[in-house]
């Protein structure tokens, strides 16, 4: 059974990825431009390793229901229990390609059944205070597994969508995104307890499970959006590979395909670069199983190979 801390104090929160709707990466003077979504408060960037900029984060009042699992085993099940606080929201950019809209909160125990006032909850940024029993809940299994599912549930990737909106609604953004690729989710939750659990839901939606390394839930969160967004790399990556196979269409129409793959994925490849080493071990686990980066390299020289073959192609014509 779950201990009192495990049910009552995690990390919560969901990730989502998406291509910067425009046709050439911004310059970081725009992609800053772009994330300064609030009035006053400075746009944190860098070009080292890979540009990289996050807006300020944002604070979102909540007073709702989180789902959580009770019970263990057979005799486990979803239910409901009230959260009162704020959630941190903030927007990513890399390589002045890839858009992620971000939102987390650290949930705690709080104090009798009765909620306090907005004062006491804006004193603590991306804190939620359960109301009512939470003892032996399991807050991290139900935002995984139970969340999503209804519309009056507390809905992370909600807000973090709607801060890649707002960036993607911008008059400096074009609008003629250089290739079609899919919005990914990742929703993610830090308890004690337990190994790394990474799981794909479906074509779009991915879950971890992390156990607790760090206190610091923003360098969580961190961890988090760079697991989410190698994740999309790569999905985007085998979505380019798998449109056109090899061998059912002519040499050259396999290369106009995988183009995207050369000219705006293949150099945004570098996990952890910004993940406090407190969470390194976490890709260090991830590496092992799903083992993300042997799937990439293993497509990478596919879209290399078949490069090179155009190449050996074209030289013997003009021969």
């Amino acid at each position: 059974m779950a201990t009192t801390r495990e049910a009552t104090t995690v990390v919560i929160g969901e990730v989502h990825t998406a291509l910067l709707q425009h046709s050439t990466a911004v310059t970081p003077g725009t992609g800053a431009e772009l994330l300064a979504l609030t009035v006053g408060e400075r746009v944190r960037r860098s070009e080292r390793p890979i540009g990289y900029a996050v807006s300020p984060p944002q604070l979102t009042g909540v007073d709702c229901d989180l789902p959580a699992v009770s019970g263990t085993g057979r005799h486990s099940g979803v239910t409901r229990v009230r959260a009162v606080g704020t959630i941190t929201s903030s927007a990513v950019l890399t390589g002045g390609h890839v858009l992620q809209g971000s939102a987390y909160a650290t949930v705690v125990p709080g104090h009798g059944h009765r909620r306090r006032p907005w004062s006491h909850y804006l004193s603590r940024p991306g804190v939620l205070e359960l109301l009512g029993k939470s003892e032996h809940l399991d807050i991290a299994g139900g935002h995984l597994h139970g969340g999503g599912r209804h519309t009056d549930l507390l809905d992370l990737g909600a807000i973090g969508s709607r801060v890649i909106d707002q960036v993607q609604a911008s008059p400096r953004i074009d609008r003629a995104a250089p290739f079609r690729s899919a919005r990914t989710g990742l929703r993610w939750a830090v308890a004690d307890g337990g190994a790394v659990e990474f799981r794909l839901v479906d074509g779009t939606t991915r879950t971890a499970r992390l156990p607790r390394i760090g206190t610091d839930a923003p360098a969580a969160a961190v961890l988090c959006e760079d697991i989410a967004l190698h994740d999309w790399l790569l999905t985007t990556l085998l979505s380019l590979v798998g449109r056109t196979p090899a061998g059912t269409a002519g040499r050259q129409q396999v290369i106009e395909r995988l183009a995207p793959a050369l000219d705006y994925l293949l150099h945004l490849w570098m996990p952890a670069a910004r993940v406090d080493v407190v969470w390194e071990p976490i890709w260090h686990g991830l590496e092992q199983r799903p083992g993300m980066t042997r799937q990439w390299q293993t497509n990478v020289d596919r879209v290399r190979d078949q490069l090179a073959l155009a190449v050996i192609e074209a030289s013997a014509r003009r021969a």
